[in-house]
């Protein structure tokens, strides 16, 4: 009796120490930093150092544009290009605006220091929301999603663990509200970087980057 009363209090023991080991264990990819997950993950760190400098990252142009109710409206197609290819379609969404001006707003988020290894910045841009001028930017229409992949850079984290994946756009969209939050992990972000025009039909207008990680927008004629 009395030794199985002690096997007994053995397999509690050791349990619970499994148990505190599994809770210690998960509180840690629970409670890790997207600094722990880029220094921890080579995949990842590799997919951000081969981020290349890019120019176009999208476009836009006027569908229509008529008086609805006494309201100048223009409706245009957003379209998001992919990185390695400007004439393939990542993302496509319709809006309409009141009004001619239209405000597109990106996100710019910079990698240096200990985020690459060749001293050389990288740098990801989100596009965030269009809005009219007669709209407020909080009120904006949304383009993508704060907090969800981006369409743009999915292969960067295609193999990162869905909680992995999760702290690292939950981290990088967090940027837009607070630019420094992640300064000491070299990830650093240009927050309202938005441009604006004037819009009229017959005309695309091409977003690009320049090296400082300014938006601008240049207009050619549609095809």
């Amino acid at each position: 009796m009395i030794k199985t009363v002690t096997w007994l209090i053995r397999l509690l023991v050791l349990g619970g120490g499994a148990a505190l080991g599994f809770l210690a264990w998960d509180r840690y990819f629970t409670n890790r930093t997207i600094q722990q997950l880029v220094a921890e993950n080579g995949q990842l760190r590799s997919a951000i150092q081969n981020l290349t400098e890019e120019t176009q990252i999208g476009y836009a142009k006027v569908l229509t544009q008529d008086v609805r109710d006494g309201k100048f409206m223009t409706r245009l197609l957003f379209v998001e290009t992919d990185r390695s290819d400007p004439a393939k379609r990542v993302l496509e969404k319709e809006f309409e605006i009141e009004g001619d001006v239209a405000h597109f707003d990106a996100l710019i988020v910079k990698f240096s220091g200990p985020a690459v290894m060749d001293g050389r910045e990288r740098a990801m841009y989100l596009w965030r929301r269009i809005y009219g001028e007669t709209t407020r930017p909080e009120e904006a229409a949304r383009i993508e999603t704060p907090g969800a992949e981006s369409h743009r850079y999915a292969d960067m984290c295609a193999k990162l663990s869905l909680k992995d994946r999760k702290l690292f756009w939950d981290e990088i969209w967090a940027l837009s509200n607070d630019p420094g939050r992640l300064q000491q992990a070299g990830i650093t972000a240009i927050y309202g970087n938005v441009v604006y025009r004037k819009l009229r039909p017959g005309l695309i207008y091409v977003f690009k980057i320049s090296n400082s990680g300014q938006l601008y927008p240049e207009t050619v004629p549609a095809l």
